[in-house]
């Protein structure tokens, strides 16, 4: 089981620029693949960006390309999410992940396919 704590969400203004970190507990983390999901009131929880175990290869939802940037440091057990050019839709609860079935999301990207998760961690964009 992997235990995972977001941190760095906050109130920011259209076009503005939030980190987040996902520190997971957990012998080795590289063995996992990761992602972040998101939520906002009254929608289904939905993949926004993902990485394999490695670091090597990423993969994002259509409305984040080209302004949100997944990583990870594996000596510390961290996933980061860059967020640029930030729009009042990307206000969400947002929700780190690791991946049932190993360093790659081969399986897809549905929650389903997620088998820990983080408590969330509230991003707003105001306009």
């Amino acid at each position: 089981q992997v235990q995972l704590v977001e941190s760095g969400g906050g109130l920011v203004q259209v076009g503005g620029s939030l980190r987040l970190s996902c520190a997971a507990s957990v012998r080795t983390f590289s063995a996992y693949a990761m992602g972040w999901f998101r939520q906002a009131p009254g929608k289904e929880r939905e993949f926004v960006a993902g990485i394999s175990g490695s670091g090597g290869s990423a993969s994002y939802a259509d409305s984040v390309k080209g302004r949100f940037t997944i990583s990870r440091d594996n000596a510390k057990n961290t996933m980061y999410l860059q967020m640029n050019s930030l729009k009042p839709e990307d206000t969400a609860v947002y929700y780190c992940a690791a991946y049932r079935f190993g360093t790659t999301m081969w399986r897809g990207t549905s929650p389903a396919s997620f088998g820990s998760w983080g408590q969330g961690t509230q991003v707003t964009v105001s306009s």
